[in-house]
């Protein structure tokens, strides 16, 4: 959660500054500013409350350099505001600093070292560059020294980013649980939250670790270890196509997004199996999970929903025993673990907080780790022992859609792999097959977009609430389509197992509550009609997503057949357009739903 981006070396600083922002506000968009400076004392400071665009808007033409620093804001401390928008400056004016993160013991920090000094701001980054003021007045610190005291003192997460108004020649960056990137030119250096951000002027990164701090000037850069000692840390390059990154004749890359997912399946297919349909990964990684009594997916959201697919998937094709946690809850409430347990980590960004911590502890109790990705290079890419990654491409839109099919592709191809591998004479489930099935269904069911706006119409246009039903995987996939649709258009949505709302729920139905019942499976297909037929009883205004093989006259979206294992890949994608043309019809921001991240990096 929120974006930051800095650059030394370039006399388009503020153009740098705000191209980059641009490309991070999926972290952060309820304010925004940035520092430049072109000299000693030379240095404007732009802040609004609102996105990029507003904050582009109040620039004017005086407002440049050749170093600087930017800020796209999720709120943590002190509601969004043009005072609490970063950079937040020291009170004498000299220092300014962006900040991704929370720190945890602020208070006490402001009341031992900020006592004669008046806050302009409610955010716990203001405590944070008044102390490395503080640290310089008072004690007669250089500036490298009270930066590296301040971040010894702060407790919590933070990727922070720092200028010194009276020598504007070099940026002071550290980092600590929060991501953060420098990037590397002939001429400059910068520093980003994600690598998006300088694309547009270097693909050549270096990635610091928990704890390092450092100094960058436009033509060096010196990184140091939480000892404070002089360290190297390797240089990779990013590959992204720059027309990855817009959304080309889409009007919202949700949208985009969600068009993507056949080609994603396809290349995913081509990745992880070879010519004769074999899964092919790490052998070591097969080794491992092969031994475990116990694979355990950790993950959050969207991810979660993909775990619960993912369990189904394991356990029916490699007979391992499987349990899906909440990272946000697994880290702090550990249950007793199986004796040779295995974790796979589940996460588009590869940056979630709730998951790192988990990581960590289970790194501490050395157990083996796997992370599943989109993205190379990030934290929980590079601290767990394996990683596989989704290759989906850039996903910009807050709401996960081919993140989460690809994520349920890698799982069935991972557990296809392992069913090879501990029992290489059983008859194959044709994955192959039923990849190419779900890659042309996807699209076959994209391709009812005009339908399904008008279904959206239909049902969601007025409606304060809903619920998506379904059973086994069918129920796996409403719990994320309810996600979808409630994250995004404001409608409260729940997610719940059919049969389970004659247990309590069923109470809230009410006349026209829309219920869209998932039905994929032969065994339970008629058991959840039933469940439609009740809540109908009560008034509600029931839609069907079935199955061409259980289809019946009356069901209003017909998905291909595939093998219900891997039916959420298809059943979602409705569910994922309803959600688009619901958010539409109601005048909502698809991309940038209210109060959400994209990249969730605080606990």
């Amino acid at each position: 959660m929120c974006g930051i981006v800095g650059i030394v070396g370039r006399n388009d600083a503020t153009e740098v500054l705000l191209n980059g922002l641009e490309k991070l506000e999926y972290r952060g968009y309820d304010s925004a500013g940035i520092y430049v400076s072109q000299g000693l004392n030379k240095g404007s400071l732009v802040k609004v409350k609102g996105k990029i665009a507003d904050l582009r808007a109040a620039v004017h033409q005086e407002d440049v350099g050749n170093i600087g620093i930017g800020h796209t804001r999720w709120a943590t401390h002190g509601q969004p505001s043009k005072a609490n928008a970063h950079p937040q400056s020291s009170a004498d004016g000299r220092f300014y600093l962006v900040h991704n993160g929370v720190l945890e013991n602020y208070e006490s920090l402001k009341a031992q070292y900020l006592n004669d000094i008046k806050l302009q701001s409610q955010t716990d980054t203001e405590v944070a560059v008044n102390l490395v003021a503080t640290l310089v007045q008072k004690e007669k610190m250089s500036v490298l020294a009270a930066w590296q005291k301040m971040v010894q003192l702060v407790k919590g997460s933070y990727a922070f980013v720092l200028i010194d108004r009276e020598n504007p020649q070099q940026l002071y960056v550290a980092k600590n649980k929060s991501p953060l990137l420098i990037g590397t030119g002939a001429t400059f250096n910068g520093v980003c939250s994600d690598s998006l951000a300088l694309l547009n002027v270097t693909n050549s990164f270096i990635e610091l670790h928990d704890g390092d701090t450092a100094v960058i000037s436009s033509q060096e850069i010196k990184i140091f270890g939480q000892k404070n000692e002089a360290v190297k840390r390797k240089t990779y390059s990013v590959t992204l196509n720059q027309d990855d990154l817009g959304k080309g004749t889409y009007p919202y890359y949700m949208l985009k997004e969600i068009n993507e997912q056949p080609a994603v399946l396809r290349f995913l297919e081509k990745t992880y199996l070879n010519e004769t349909g074999k899964a092919v990964f790490d052998s070591r990684l097969l080794d491992q999970l092969a031994q475990a009594e116990k694979i355990y997916f950790v993950a959050a959201g969207t991810s979660y929903h993909a775990g619960l697919v993912g369990k189904a998937l394991i356990e029916k094709l490699a007979q391992i025993p499987v349990s899906v946690e909440l990272a946000s809850e697994f880290g702090y409430h550990l249950p007793i673990l199986a004796k040779n347990p295995f974790f796979i980590f589940l996460s588009q960004s590869g940056e979630t907080a709730d998951s790192r911590q988990v990581l960590l502890k289970i790194k501490k109790l050395g157990y083996p780790s796997l992370t599943i990705t989109n993205v190379d290079h990030s934290t929980l890419s590079r601290e767990a022992d394996f990683t596989v990654l989704l290759h989906a491409g850039p996903e910009i839109a807050v709401a996960s859609t081919k993140a989460y099919t690809a994520q349920i592709t890698v799982v069935a191809l991972l557990a296809q792999a392992l069913r090879q591998k501990l029992d290489p004479d059983v008859i194959n489930f044709d994955l192959k097959q039923q990849l190419s099935l779900a890659a042309n269904g996807i699209q076959t069911l994209i391709d009812q977009q005009e339908l399904i706006e008008q279904l959206a119409k239909d049902y969601f246009s007025k409606t304060r609430n809903a619920f998506y039903i379904g059973r086994g995987q069918d129920y796996y996939a409403s719990r994320e389509a309810a996600l979808k649709l409630k994250e995004i258009s404001y409608i409260q949505t729940e997610g719940f197992a059919a049969g389970e709302l004659k247990h309590g729920t069923i109470s809230l139905i009410e006349l026209g509550t829309p219920v869209i019942a998932l039905i994929t499976d032969p065994e339970t297909a008629d058991l959840t009609r039933g469940n439609l037929k009740e809540v109908e009883a009560r008034g509600a205004h029931t839609l069907t997503i079935a199955s061409e093989n259980l289809a019946q006259s009356k069901d209003q979206i017909i998905v291909p057949q595939i093998d219900p294992l891997l039916s959420p890949l298809l059943t979602v994608i409705p569910a994922q357009l309803l959600a688009y043309f619901a958010t539409i019809q109601r005048g909502y921001n698809v991309d940038q739903p209210r109060n959400l991240a994209k990249s969730v990096t605080v606990e």
